[in-house]
């Protein structure tokens, strides 16, 4: 399966340099709960300071699972407090939803 999401970064190129630095040393415990969740290929992608991170995952993976697994997992809650630091709802979220499921709307 697929999953796309997105997200905004705060605009300031200070905040967008930060997030961007700590993704190049992400925590090996972040990687193996993403591996561990049946997450195969994970990749973001930025333009301005909107976020695209596109999920590839098993067919079993569950993304209710992941959140639950994600919600007792320490390490990765404080990699998602220091996150929340660069990042900002987009318009018309809900309280505390951060990326955003995106709908397909065109595929050949």
């Amino acid at each position: 399966m697929r999953y796309c999401f997105a997200l905004d970064l705060k605009k300031s190129k200070k905040n967008i340099l930060a997030y961007e630095a700590y993704h190049q040393k992400v925590w090996p415990e972040i990687v193996q709960s993403i591996r561990d969740a049946g997450i195969t290929n994970l990749q973001i992608y930025r333009v301005e300071n909107r976020l695209f991170m596109i999920m590839e995952t098993t067919a079993n993976f569950s993304l209710a699972a992941k959140s639950q697994s994600d919600k007792k997992n320490r390490k990765v809650q404080a990699w998602e407090k220091i996150m929340e630091n660069y990042q900002q709802l987009l318009p018309n979220s809900k309280p505390g939803e951060k990326w955003r499921l995106m709908e397909l709307i065109y595929a050949q």
